[in-house]
């Protein structure tokens, strides 16, 4: 009966905010404010009173690097031309 249910992959959550990114990035809350407040995070958004980063924006950040915040918005930019 068992083999009958479809078993779902846990799914990813879209957004995180800055407690889920120091985990997901194994840093301190106080190092993500520090590196947002120094623009060396990409640009969060903000949901109503939430701070919240894009998971798919993470990663791509990450596998290109990790470059600043300016760097990073000129290569989004770029890539919208």
């Amino acid at each position: 009966m068992l083999d009958t249910i479809p078993i779902r992959p846990a799914t990813e959550p879209l957004v995180v905010n800055a407690n889920a990114l120091a985990k997901l990035l194994g840093k301190s809350l106080r190092t993500i404010r520090t590196l947002d407040a120094a623009g060396k995070l990409p640009v969060p958004l903000r949901i109503g009173g939430s701070v919240v980063w894009r998971v798919n924006e993470i990663n791509e950040w990450l596998a290109a690097g990790a470059p600043s915040r300016a760097v990073w918005v000129a290569r989004i930019a770029s890539r919208q031309k």
